[in-house]
């Protein structure tokens, strides 16, 4: 009777046990010494929660279900240590970590990258995320599903030229560095991820800044910072292969090896990609190649690693984008362009028969952008003892390449040349093919030391020292009449010399327990000197030195060991680029950018959620934005507008539903605005320069929402589906906030599929399939307008980059 008694009651009880909610706590130690060790992360596998040691080194993990779980202890330079545990109650799991056998990666980019203890605005991804959005489209496409970030690309795909925004500031703005070494162009300042085919499956981890950020190297960061970690090695050795094939003729390969670690000191990982795609535009093919070598000596104290990575790109033209009128169908409109502009035969019925949305003007069959670009990193890191350490990198990039043109009815005048004398008369005008090359060297050092006072006192001093030399000519290929020039000679040449000097210091400091106090302070000082003669054969004599000083101060709260609030307040400084200063009138140099940028939020984390809330506010002066003006020779100038800001709020969260269902979502919800914009038209009737003026006008290209959200069926632990939405609200052309020059906002869905599974002799094979568009949504994720006044009227011309429609893209990758 008794036993039957406490039968029934456990019965009744079993939901109760099955609701239950434990506690695992306990501390982490070095095992020789017995010193805690704060900051050490803890984790339990495939859930959400986990946390972070305290200054005691002391941890807790709370609200976890009775089960059988794997928690995972790592902290950088000591053993990751796994248990597996069965909960079901409280426990008290103590762990004492040994020091590992080589120094980790990464130390490499400790330095430059946010924790939660630097009140900035940040989020990771790691290897896994990466991974699992890697089909072989641009990197910043993988981005996409990252808060405040909109991408495009030229041919719709994400093949080819891409681009990326975050909060509203394009990549000129967004300061980019791998393995700490700056990616950015030095004088135009963009990244072309084209350069960099696959770059993806070379990648560890990655970490946006949003805002200002931390002191790194490069030039300053306006709307956000990307700071990539290249590969780490393999503990065994590999072989990998991945392809993927989809629509519009998309085709990837690549290859990967490594040797795992030889003799616990010795790695060799390579990687070998070809990227070909059609593109969804008329003519948008690319046809990207890549690959990256890397070798390393792991020491228990010591790291030497030596990268060397390069990438190829052949990408046919489609920079132009579509008319409005050709998008729209106006057929009426579409003859009389071809009226008004004198198009020959083939141009003409290129307009009016191909279709509206693919439309590209370039028939030319060699309208080809060329390049190639080579990257040399050496990177070395010493822990000389568990308070100070030292990381550093020499490195050397070098890029060549032009596009390739056809131009009917050329001056020879406006090329320097002479006209030649054909049947006793001069001939003006021909024909021709021409050339514009970039041939570029970038290299120099970084550095930085961090040393460990104490477990509430870090510092850490680095900086940089680059130098860019970069060559601009141009060559005629062909010519259809022939001149006083060889197709091997320059029509012009220009030098564009950059030396950038950095250094900064940053201190963490927490008086008590639950609060941390952190400084960053930056000096940077560059020098720039653009000689010889443009394409348009003016010369150039542009010399420029800058000092710029950039404070950050920070502060974080933490509530208790799974939430905490942060704040912060930054200033940063940034030149123009060359075109700034190329295409200024003579005589005026454009004043340097201010930005003062203020972050506040909130993260918590625990078993079955995680969240992050987060407020900011961009403060600019003179802010250099297209306000329609035009330089002497007729190109468009940007200039400073005194007042500018960006206001928003962002959201970033998931949500374990249950163990077959996750929700990922994030928001940025933001204002966007010029305090006092004036816009520049010509008048061609009278030559004359008309000014309209405005007031807190949306700055352009910056949507004032941008939400995404992810449904994740997870039935098994190999296979996943997730269900993805994106919405990005309407974004204005220029900077004037009139309707009839926007992009309208759009809302796409996508489906992602993965399946894992193994058999003898391959260690894992992956299925993917995703799935774009999959409503097939008719939208333009990019444009360009262009303004004039003529007849008493102003005469706007719109051009849009239009998206694939509905398109697949199946993988499959094979590990051995």
């Amino acid at each position: 009777m008794k036993k039957l008694l406490i039968a029934v009651i456990t019965v009744f009880l079993l939901p109760v046990f099955a609701k239950a909610q434990f506690t695992i706590s306990g501390s982490v130690s070095e095992k020789s010494k017995h010193n805690s060790l704060p900051g050490a992360s803890i984790s339990l596998k495939n859930t959400n929660n986990g946390t972070s040691s305290n200054t005691k080194g002391e941890y807790q993990l709370k609200n976890i279900k009775a089960g059988k779980y794997v928690l995972t202890v790592s902290f950088i330079g000591y053993e990751t240590q796994h248990k597996t545990i069965e909960v079901n109650g409280d426990q008290q799991i103590d762990f004492a970590m040994e020091p590992s056998a080589y120094l980790a990666d990464e130390v490499i980019v400790m330095a430059t990258r946010a924790t939660e203890k630097s009140g900035t605005t940040y989020k990771n991804l790691s290897k896994s995320d990466i991974e699992a959005n890697n089909f072989g489209q641009d990197l910043p496409f993988i981005l996409n599903n990252t808060p405040g970030v909109v991408v495009t690309s030229d041919a719709g795909t994400g093949v080819g030229y891409t681009g990326i925004r975050i909060r509203g500031s394009d990549a000129t703005r967004v300061n980019i560095t791998i393995n700490g070494v700056p990616l950015n162009d030095a004088e135009s300042q963009g990244a072309f991820w084209v350069n960099m085919p696959d770059f993806a499956s070379s990648v560890e981890s990655i970490q946006i800044q949003r805002g200002v950020g931390t002191s790194t190297n490069g030039a300053g960061a306006f709307g956000g910072s990307l700071n990539i970690q290249t590969s780490a090695p393999a503990l065994e050795p590999y072989a990998e292969v991945n392809s993927t094939y989809g629509s519009f003729n998309t085709l990837k390969n690549t290859v990967k090896i490594g040797t795992g670690l030889i003799d616990n000191k010795f790695s060799f990982d390579g990687r070998l990609s070809r990227i070909q795609s059609d593109g969804f535009v008329d003519r948008g093919a690319s046809l990207l190649k890549s690959y990256f070598l890397s070798g390393a000596y792991h020491g228990k104290t010591d790291l030497l690693r030596i990268n060397v990575f390069s990438g190829s790109e052949k990408t046919y033209q489609s920079w132009n984008g579509v008319p409005e009128f050709k998008l729209r169908g106006d057929v009426n409109a579409i003859k009389d362009y071809i009226a008004k502009n004198g198009l020959n035969e083939a141009d003409a019925a290129n307009l009016l028969n191909s279709d509206n949305r693919k439309y590209n003007s370039f028939l030319y069959k060699d309208q080809n952008d060329n390049y190639w670009q080579d990257h040399y990193q050496v990177l070395y890191a010493k822990q000389f003892n568990d308070k100070f350490s030292f990381n550093g990198a020499l490195h050397y990039t070098y890029g060549r390449g032009y596009f390739e043109e056809f131009q009917p009815g050329q001056l020879f005048a406006d090329y320097g040349l002479q006209n030649p004398i054909i049947n006793g008369a001069p001939v003006l005008s021909t024909d021709l093919v021409r050339r514009r090359w970039l041939n570029n060297n970038f290299y120099g050092a970084t550095y930085s030391f961090n040393y460990k006072a104490s477990s509430s006192l870090n510092f850490t001093v680095g900086g940089a020292y680059n130098q860019y030399r970069g060559k601009h000519y141009g060559q005629i290929s062909w010519s259809q009449i022939s001149s006083n020039l060889n197709n091997t000679d320059h029509y012009y040449d220009g030098d564009g010399n950059k030396n950038d000097f950095n250094i900064y210091a940053k201190v963490s400091y927490s008086p008590v327990e639950k609060l941390n106090l952190f400084a960053d302070l930056q000096y940077r000082n560059l020098t720039y000197d653009i000689t010889g003669k443009d394409n348009d054969l003016l010369p150039l004599n542009i010399h420029d030195k800058l000092n710029f000083f950039n404070p950050k101060i920070g502060a974080s709260y933490f509530i208790d060991p799974k939430s905490n609030l942060y704040a912060s307040l930054s200033v940063a400084n940034k030149e123009g680029n060359r075109d700034d200063y190329v295409n200024a009138n003579a005589g005026t140099v454009p004043h340097p950018e201010r930005l003062y940028n203020v972050e506040a939020g909130y993260r918590i984390k625990d078993a079955h959620y995680s969240a992050g809330l987060n407020v900011y506010g961009m403060f600019y002066k003179d802010q250099l934005v297209v306000t329609g003006k035009l330089s002497d020779v007729g190109a468009p100038i940007r200039q400073n507008v005194p007042n500018s800001s960006r206001i928003g709020v962002e959201f970033d969260g998931s949500y374990t539903l249950s163990r077959y269902f996750l929700i990922n979502a994030n928001a940025a919800l933001s204002r966007n605005k010029i305090k006092n914009f004036t816009e520049f038209l010509k008048n061609s009737d009278t030559k004359e320069e008309i000014t309209y003026n405005y007031t807190n006008t949306d700055i352009s290209f910056s949507p004032d929402a941008v939400l995404f959200g992810e449904l994740v069926y997870k039935p098994f632990s190999s296979f996943a589906i997730a269900l993805q939405s994106k919405y990005v609200s309407k974004q204005y052309l220029d900077n004037t906030q009139n309707e009839g020059r926007k992009l309208n906002g759009y809302w796409v869905n996508n489906i992602r599929l993965g399946y894992d599974f193994s058999f003898k002799g391959v260690k894992n094979m992956n299925i993917g399939l995703l799935a774009n568009n999959i409503l097939n949504k008719k939208y333009e994720s990019n444009g360009a307008t262009y303004a004039s006044f003529s007849g008493g009227q102003r005469i706007t011309d719109n051009y849009y980059f239009p998206q694939a429609g509905t398109n697949l893209l199946l993988s499959l990758n094979v590990k051995f």
